[in-house]
């Protein structure tokens, strides 16, 4: 079936291509013209990121993983000689465990972020709103492995509650499995003295909650050993947090304008003024290249086909609320070395 089928809709004056949007955000720079004409969906291009993104994370859940063989190097060359079945013990399972926490990890952030996307996707096809398939960011051999997902989308084809439902749809998509990963993940999970070799993790106030509730609070000089699917659920709620800044055409940027029209601009200046000044004073290196990228964008967001429909209170309850989510979900210094 040919993809465009999908999103039937009316011509329009070709002065400008798609845009693409990064972590769900889109630059605007003519706002003015009229709305591009349809593309061609690329299909061989986001499955093979998807397919390399789902490699990296595969490998990162690997190699910080706790079950991973001492010695870096060489256990990196053992693994692959292991996985190419060179070793002729059939009892040598030592890279099993490693591998099955690779896979966990891996199947539960890549089911994050589809979701996240999906969320995303099929709300604009329910609107006839234009957007590509999901393009996965793959990022090697960092704890992560991924940068998230870029999405094509064209906003000035929908109406304000239209670019609303789109905005909101993904991070509630996404935070569905992000939760209950975090969740079942906690459980198996234990604190552990922070040792000088440790990457410690931010601990936002959902994961403090929910930990405090299964194994009391925790310890001064302890983090949080995560197993692999509550390693997933954490990287979730730092996706999620990232989007959800109202900031230009971040999805909580689009809830915002939904919310607010083109007062949001303002806010979203505040906002990134705020948040660039407290990373310079407080030294928050981690957000630096964030930021910048973010300020490069832009804060506008674009106007909608129609910005006088109206929203309707239960969309700017369901709007506040999750913005609101920020307050759970984020935290100022995701990654840090132990001391």
């Amino acid at each position: 079936m040919d993809a465009n089928k999908l999103n039937p809709l009316p011509p329009s004056n070709p002065l400008e291509s798609p845009q693409l949007t990064l972590l769900d955000a889109i630059p605007e720079f003519a706002t003015d013209f009229p709305p591009p004409p349809l593309q061609r969906r690329r299909i061989w291009l986001p499955v093979s990121l998807f397919l390399i993104t789902c490699l990296s994370t595969f490998v990162a859940g690997v190699i910080y993983s706790d079950h991973f063989p001492e010695g870096w190097w060489q256990s990196i060359v053992d693994g692959l000689m292991y996985c190419l079945g060179q070793y002729p013990d059939p009892n040598d399972v030592r890279w099993l465990p490693a591998i099955a926490d690779g896979l966990m990890y891996s199947g539960a952030v890549m089911t994050i972020l589809l979701c996240h996307e999906m969320g995303h996707f099929l709300q604009a096809w329910r609107y006839g709103v234009y957007a590509s398939l999901p393009y996965f960011i793959p990022m090697p051999l960092t704890p992560i492995g991924t940068f998230g997902a870029v999405i094509g989308m064209e906003p000035r084809r929908g109406n304000r509650k239209t670019v609303f439902d789109i905005g909101i749809s993904g991070p509630l998509a996404g935070l569905i499995p992000t939760v209950l990963f975090l969740w079942l993940g906690l459980q198996w999970s234990q604190y552990k003295p922070i040792t000088q070799d440790d990457i410690v993790l931010g601990s936002p106030l959902l994961v403090k909650l929910i930990a405090a509730s299964m194994h009391g609070p925790i310890p001064a000089g302890h983090l949080i050993a995560y197993h692999p699917l509550g390693f997933a659920g954490w990287v979730g709620l730092l996706i999620t947090s990232i989007n959800l800044i109202p900031i230009g055409q971040l999805d909580g940027g689009h809830i915002f304008y939904g919310m607010f029209r083109k007062k949001a601009h303002l806010a979203s200046v505040v906002v990134l003024t705020l948040a660039i000044s407290a990373s310079i004073y407080l030294k928050l290196t981690n957000w630096w290249l964030m930021l910048g990228l973010i300020a490069f964008l832009g804060t506008r967001h674009p106007p909608t086909a129609d910005d006088s429909v109206p929203l309707g209170t239960p969309r700017y309850v369901m709007g506040i609320l999750t913005l609101a989510f920020l307050l759970l979900g984020f935290t100022p210094v995701p990654m840090s070395l132990g001391h």
